[in-house]
């Protein structure tokens, strides 16, 4: 098999979520000598893009996305090691959680999945994350993004109490602040003052990419 080969085969097998083939084509790829890098953007990244993309047009739904998630995710567990030491060049740091009160976590499981297959450095506080327990890990691990999840419209007041937090803390500027959810809209996100909302997982991506972009270019002028 040539590397060109395995690479689409490596694409179609994760469009579909086959994870075991995923996994092991991604251990001949480094067997044969390509590089981590390649693996991980001429083929896995594509391949996640192209799910999302159907995702948008309605051809594929939460369960295909899930499932070519994980293995997607799978891949990043033999890769991400190897990228570490090859300094692949990272998009920035994205601290992730689902807010206090709140212990749905399917959909913040697949955007952190997206997130790294994006190059995204995720940190995951899991679920039930009080606004104080976010204060601490900003200021640990000063990410880029902090993303805010909720899945019950009961918790979403939440994302206001956290924003609230990171501004007595002195840390609201210093952070793009995200959030999203099932029941979450543009207009309550507006409405808290956050930097950033997605309807899903691939807009989660592009949207995180553009706020930092921008944030990047205002810094810099």
């Amino acid at each position: 098999m040539s590397p060109e080969e395995l690479l689409q085969q490596l694409y179609d097998r994760t469009l579909v979520g086959n994870a075991p083939a995923v996994a092991e084509l991604t251990r001949t790829g480094l067997e044969m000598g390509m590089t981590p890098a390649s693996l991980l953007y001429d083929a896995l990244i594509p391949s996640l893009e192209e799910v999302g993309a159907r995702f948008e047009r309605g051809d594929f739904f939460v369960p295909e996305m899930l499932i070519a998630g994980r293995a997607m995710s799978g891949a990043l567990t033999i890769l991400r090691p190897l990228l570490a030491e090859t300094g692949a060049q990272m998009v920035g740091t994205f601290l992730m959680g689902t807010v206090k009160g709140d212990v749905h976590d399917i959909g913040k499981n697949l955007v952190n999945i997206m997130l790294e297959g994006a190059g995204f450095h995720v940190i995951d506080l899991g679920v039930q994350v009080a606004p104080e327990k976010f204060v601490a890990a900003i200021e640990e691990h000063q990410p880029d993004i902090v993303g805010f999840s909720a899945f019950l419209t009961t918790t979403m007041p939440m994302f206001k109490a956290n924003i609230n937090a990171l501004q007595k803390a002195g840390l609201r500027d210093s952070v793009i602040v995200m959030v999203g959810g099932a029941p979450v809209t543009q207009e309550y996100a507006d409405a808290v003052g956050a930097d950033g909302y997605a309807s899903d997982a691939s807009q989660t991506v592009k949207r995180a990419k553009d706020l930092m972009n921008k944030r990047r270019a205002a810094v810099s002028v």
